[in-house]
């Protein structure tokens, strides 16, 4: 394992917690949102901030970020969507009565979940409830996090929550739920229906993150485990964390995470292995984003703070060229050995100079 990184740069303009961190799809700029109840708006050319959207009445509790759009839900029991250019604030969605923890923008619909365990679906350009589909709570009451495969991201792939996923035709649309109850659901988000249970955790499930088709889930129970969503089979178990797994990403075969423990830390995704910690932070690392090999932490300490990952990624993709150079040789090899015992066969010489082939089975 290498040693603990230091931050290449740290970003203290919020006046509270940090409670998220999204990244747009074309990977120019982040927005945090914080425990102040603004949201800012951050290039990551030069990590400085280039808006500070206000409005809400009491703490952010998440945002999205889109290209043009920048989405917060708050403690005020509200959605908000900005303008990222002029900072303006273009549409209020109410409907709510208690705290709205999550949102997800899907193409152009936006879910959002609350603890009054409703889930109403809105249109992106109305801020008005559509009744006619179920959202996530409606689906999964007691999620603790949700996670959406299938549904197109307006503006386009990257960055974000939900890692890589392919689209899928609107009958095949899923929603991961993790949930309080220690598991972790899929549904199909058009029908309801309840699709797969994954059991192992000891914890309430706090994050996840799907990338080609294996679904990564963060626990209370202080392990990140690695699940094929087609089998529901748990492949992996990352341990290390000294607290509750409060966020994850995965990048080019490495698992991040941040903890409760205030340090984020890069696994092998593949052995499980820790291989670098990330320490500075004061308080609980509540999300992060990888861009051009930085990665981004963002705390209830208030900051941001940027790191540099060039090294382990360097090292990482080497490693995963020598695996993949080794399988290749191994799989040639194999293939040339049972091409010579599948089609050669075994000569057997007969008494009249003649030569019968004999298939071995």
């Amino acid at each position: 394992m290498g040693n603990s990184g230091s931050a290449v740069k740290v970003c203290a303009d919020h006046q509270g917690g940090i409670n998220w961190l999204s990244l747009s799809p074309d990977g120019q700029r982040l927005l945090t949102g914080s425990e102040d109840g603004t949201a800012r708006l951050w290039s990551t050319a030069d990590s400085q901030c280039h808006g500070h959207f206000q409005g809400h009445e009491s703490y952010i509790t998440f945002c999205h970020l889109e290209n043009e759009a920048a989405f917060t839900c708050s403690a005020d029991h509200t959605i908000r969507k900005w303008d990222v250019v002029t900072g303006q604030c273009l549409a209020i969605y109410r409907g709510h009565t208690s705290i709205v923890n999550r949102i997800l923008v899907a193409k152009d619909y936006l879910f959002s979940g609350s603890y009054d365990r409703t889930g109403p679906l809105l249109e992106c350009g109305q801020g008005e409830p559509n009744p006619g589909i179920p959202g996530p709570s409606e689906l999964c009451p007691d999620s603790s996090s949700l996670l959406l495969q299938g549904c197109p991201r307006r503006g386009g792939g990257g960055g974000g929550r939900g890692g890589e996923s392919e689209q899928r035709p609107p009958g095949d649309r899923e929603l991961f739920s993790g949930s309080t109850d220690y598991t972790i659901r899929t549904w199909n988000i058009v029908t309801g229906e309840q699709l797969k249970v994954f059991k192992e955790h000891q914890g309430s499930i706090i994050c996840l993150e799907l990338v080609n088709r294996h679904l990564y889930s963060g626990s209370a129970d202080r392990t990140v485990k690695c699940w094929l969503v087609d089998t529901g089979e748990r492949i992996q178990t990352y341990k290390a964390h000294k607290h509750s797994v409060s966020t994850l990403k995965y990048h080019a075969g490495i698992l991040f995470t941040g903890s409760g423990d205030a340090c984020a830390r890069a696994f092998n995704s593949r052995s499980g292995v820790l291989q670098k910690i990330f320490r500075g932070h004061k308080f609980i690392i509540n999300c992060i984003q990888i861009h051009n090999e930085l990665l981004y932490t963002a705390s209830h300490d208030g900051t941001l703070r940027i790191w540099d990952i060039r090294g382990i990624c360097k090292r990482n993709k080497r490693r995963l060229k020598k695996e993949r150079s080794a399988q290749g040789r191994s799989s040639q090899k194999g293939s040339l050995s049972r091409l010579f015992n599948n089609k050669v066969g075994c000569m057997v010489q007969q008494e009249n100079g003649d030569h019968e082939t004999v298939e071995l089975m």
